[in-house]
């Protein structure tokens, strides 16, 4: 059954935060491109279950159920908020975990059923990263929303200067290193790149106290992110070993 939801779990990851690019997010209220997104869905649980179908189908069905219902029923206000976001993706994994109950058996005669305990870990690690790295980057750019909004119009904001989506790709690369540290078993580095980018965004800081609460309220939920997911991704990782 861990093998299943690990398989399940990387195909979703990879749909819903690197196989979903920004112009699909935005137009997926139209019909045809929701429909894409569920495609692109069916075809990779398909291939991460080696050909399972049946089990595919209907994982792509409550895909298609779960993302109608915030993208045509929610308020618009709503829809594009933190709360929502953290629903939807719970939502999707309450129906993994139920595929993987459902059909336990599911690689069992698939084209990886000679190589699950090969790849199982390498699926957990990938999925993990991508949630840490991709996924942290939507949950951390919905949470700061209102306080980016507030210097959208401000010159002196921290973000009227500096380089084309630098911020995000700044927090990629912090939770990206805090996901290694925590794989190696060095826990303690991250504390080290706290005490880094401390440093390096001093001056952004130091422009007044909204520009530094800015930075430090960014700072803590980007890290906080990483360390939860990190942390999650280990325990997955035991829980996965110590199933027979």
């Amino acid at each position: 059954m861990i093998n299943v939801f690990a398989a399940l779990l990387l195909a979703h990851v990879i749909a819903d935060f690197l196989a979903q690019p920004d112009v699909l997010i935005r137009r997926k209220s139209e019909p045809l491109f929701l429909v894409l997104h569920i495609a692109i869905v069916l075809v990779l649980t398909c291939a991460a279950l080696g050909g399972h179908w049946q089990l595919a189908l209907g994982i792509a069905a409550a895909h298609f159920v779960i993302d109608a219902i915030k993208v045509w029923a929610l308020p618009a206000t709503w829809r594009d908020s933190l709360p929502a976001f953290l629903l939807d993706q719970m939502a999707h994994m309450a129906t993994l975990v139920a595929g993987a109950i459902l059909v336990p058996d599911a690689l069992a005669t698939g084209l990886w059923a000679n190589h699950i305990a090969l790849l199982q870990a390498p699926a957990i690690l990938l999925s993990g990263a991508i949630v840490s790295i991709w996924a942290g980057g939507f949950a951390v750019g919905l949470l700061m929303k209102p306080y980016t909004d507030q210097f959208a119009a401000d010159e002196a904001g921290p973000t009227a200067e500096g380089l084309d989506n630098a911020g995000r790709m700044i927090g990629k690369l912090e939770r990206g290193l805090i996901f290694l540290f925590l794989c190696v078993g060095e826990a303690t580095a991250t504390g080290f790149l706290i005490a880094a980018k401390s440093v390096l965004r001093f001056d952004t800081a130091s422009k007044g106290q909204k520009a530094g609460e800015y930075v430090i309220i960014g700072t803590l939920v980007s890290f906080g992110w990483g360390l939860a997911t990190g942390y999650a991704t280990l325990s997955l990782l035991e829980i996965a070993a110590a199933s027979p």
